[in-house]
C-alpha cells in the first residue's frame, strides 16, 4: 500500500514538474525579471496577471483529464502494481484525489517566482514545510481515524498532501498583497484571447517548448525507473522513496536554495549585459556547492546505514528495510555532487533564455542513464536504479558546466585547485571519523532504544560537522570571506 501511495503522489508530481518548478519557472522567472527592469512595474503587472490566467486554464484542462485518466496513468508508471489488484485499485483512487495538487503547486510556482524577482525569498523558502507538515499530521492523526472508520489508512496521506498545497498557496497571498503583486485572472474567453495575444506570453510559451521536453526527458527516466521498481521485488518503490527523501534533504537546502536566489540575479546581470558580475555568481555558487555538497555526498557513503535506521527503523519498518533502503542511498550519494551542481549550473543557461542546450544534454543523459540500467539493475536490483541517476548526475553537471565554460559565459576564478584540494582533504578526514562510528554503534540494533540512538546520532553529525570546518579552517580557508562574496 505504501508503494501504490508512492506511485500515485509521483503522477502529480511528474506533471507538477512541466508546470510548475520546472518548464514554467525556467521560462517564466527570465522574462518576468527582464520585463521588471527594463518596463517597470505597471507593465510587468499586466503581465503576471496575463500569466496566471493561461496557466489557470491550462490547469483546469489537465486536472480533468488527469482525473478521468487515472487508470492508464498508473499502469504507465508502474504496470507492476498489477500484481497485487488491492494495492493497484488503490493508486489509482489516490491518483484521482491527489491530481489536482498540481494546480496548487503550479500556482505556488508563479507566485514564487514573483516573489523570488523582488528579492522576497523567505515566503516561498519555508512553504514546502507546510506540506511536510500537512503529511506528519495525516500520517500521525489521520490514518488512526481512517482506521476506526473502517477506510485504508494510507488514504489519510492522499489527504494530507491536499491540505499540503492548499496551505502553501494560501500563505504566498499576503506575501503578493502586500508587493501589489496578486494575479487577476481572467475568467471570460476574451481575456484569455487578449492574454494568448501578448507578445511576453508568446515568448514565455516559445521558451516552454524546449523547456517541456528537457523537464519530459527527466520525467521519462522517473517514469522508466519506478516501472522497472515495480517489477521488481515489493517494497522497491518504497526503498527507493526512502532514500530519496534523505537524497533531496542535501539537495534543497542546497542545490534548489542557492539555485532560487541565483535566477533572478543572474537573468538581471545578463539582462544589464554585465558579464562579470554573471561570471563571478556562477563561480560563488558552484564553490558553495563544492563546499557543502562533497561532505554530504561522504556521508551518505559512509554513514547511509546509521542514517536510515535512525530516522525509519520503527513499528514495521524492519531490518531488511534498513538494509535495501541503505544500498539506494549509498548509490543517489554517489551521484549527489551532481544532482546539487545542476540546480546552479542550469540557471546559467536558463537566465540567457537558453534552454535548448540543457535539454540536448538531458536527452543524452537520458540514454547514458538507461544503459547503465540495463548494466547495473540485474546485479544491484532498486539500487542499480539509484546509482544509475547518480552517475547520470554527474555526467549532466560536467556536460553543463563544459559548455558554459565554452561559451565564455562562466570563466573559473583564480583559486579552485587550493580550494579543491582544501575540501578534499577535510572530507577525507571526514570519512574516516564517519566510518568508524558507523562500525563502532550496532545501529540497527538500537531499534527500541531510539532515545539513546537519536542522542548518538546528533553527537555524531556534530562532531563530523566540527571535524570537516575546523580541518578546512586549519588548511587556511577563509570560510566567512567564501560566504559573503
Amino acid at each position: 500500500m505504501t508503494d501504490a501511495f508512492n506511485v500515485a503522489f509521483r503522477i502529480p508530481n511528474l506533471f507538477r514538474r512541466l508546470f510548475a518548478e520546472g518548464a514554467f519557472s525556467q521560462a517564466f522567472v527570465p522574462v518576468l525579471a527582464a520585463s521588471k527592469s527594463q518596463n517597470g512595474e505597471a507593465a510587468t503587472k499586466l503581465l503576471i496577471d496575463r500569466v496566471a490566467t493561461l496557466l489557470t486554464w491550462a490547469l483546469l484542462l489537465t486536472c480533468i483529464i488527469g482525473v478521468a485518466a487515472a487508470p492508464l496513468l498508473v499502469w504507465a508508471m508502474a504496470s507492476g502494481l498489477q500484481q497485487q489488484p488491492q494495492g493497484y485499485e488503490a493508486a489509482v483512487f489516490m491518483t484521482r484525489w491527489m491530481f489536482p495538487y498540481i494546480a496548487f503547486m503550479s500556482l505556488v510556482a508563479l507566485s514564487s517566482g514573483i516573489l523570488n524577482t523582488w528579492r522576497r525569498f523567505a515566503v516561498s523558502a519555508v512553504t514546502p514545510v507546510l506540506l511536510n507538515l500537512s503529511m506528519i499530521g495525516a500520517a500521525w492523526l489521520g490514518a488512526p481515524w481512517f482506521k476506526t472508520l473502517d477506510v485504508e489508512p494510507v488514504y489519510a496521506l492522499a489527504a494530507g498532501v491536499m491540505l499540503g498545497g492548499a496551505l502553501q498557496l494560501a500563505v504566498q497571498v499576503p506575501a503578493l498583497l502586500r508587493l501589489d503583486m496578486l494575479p487577476k485572472i481572467g475568467w471570460n474567453w476574451a481575456v484569455v484571447k487578449e492574454a494568448w495575444a501578448d507578445p511576453a506570453t508568446k515568448n514565455i510559451a516559445k521558451l516552454m517548448i524546449p523547456a517541456l521536453l528537457g523537464v519530459s526527458v527527466a520525467q521519462i527516466s522517473l517514469l522508466i525507473n519506478t516501472q522497472i521498481a515495480s517489477h521488481l521485488a515489493p517494497g522497491s518503490v518504497s526503498w527507493l522513496t526512502y532514500a530519496d527523501r534523505l537524497m533531496e534533504f542535501p539537495t534543497a537546502m542546497l542545490g534548489v536554495a542557492i539555485g532560487v536566489v541565483l535566477m533572478p540575479q543572474l537573468a538581471a546581470a545578463k539582462g544589464a549585459g554585465d558579464a562579470a558580475r554573471y561570471s563571478a555568481m556562477l563561480d560563488w555558487g558552484l564553490r558553495i556547492v563544492v563546499l557543502l555538497a562533497v561532505p554530504c555526498a561522504v556521508a551518505l557513503l559512509t554513514f547511509a546505514e546509521p542514517l536510515v535506521a535512525t530516522l525509519y527503523h520503527y513499528g514495521a519498518f524492519s531490518d531488511r528495510d534498513v538494509q535495501q533502503t541503505t544500498r539506494a542511498l549509498m548509490g543517489y550519494g554517489a551521484g549527489l555532487l551532481g544532482l546539487v551542481a545542476i540546480k546552479v549550473l542550469a540557471p546559467g543557461f536558463y537566465a540567457s533564455q537558453d534552454i535548448k542546450t540543457p535539454v540536448r544534454i538531458a536527452v543524452v543523459v537520458l540514454i547514458v542513464t538507461q544503459l547503465l540500467n540495463l548494466a547495473l539493475v540485474p546485479y544491484f536490483q532498486h539500487a542499480g536504479l539509484a546509482l544509475a541517476i547518480g552517475i547520470g548526475a554527474l555526467i549532466n553537471a560536467l556536460c553543463l558546466l563544459v559548455g558554459l565554460i565554452r561559451r565564455g559565459s562562466y570563466a573559473p576564478a583564480p583559486g579552485w585547485g587550493k580550494f579543491l584540494l582544501q575540501v578534499l582533504a577535510a572530507s577525507a578526514l571526514l570519512a574516516v571519523f564517519l566510518l568508524w562510528a558507523a562500525e563502532a554503534v550496532n545501529w540497527v540494533g538500537l531499534k527500541h532504544l531510539y532515545g539513546q540512538r537519536i542522542g548518538l546520532l546528533v553527537l555524531v553529525l556534530g562532531a563530523s560537522a566540527a571535524i570537516y570546518f575546523v580541518a578546512l579552517w586549519v588548511s587556511g580557508l577563509k570560510l566567512r570571506q567564501l560566504l559573503r562574496r
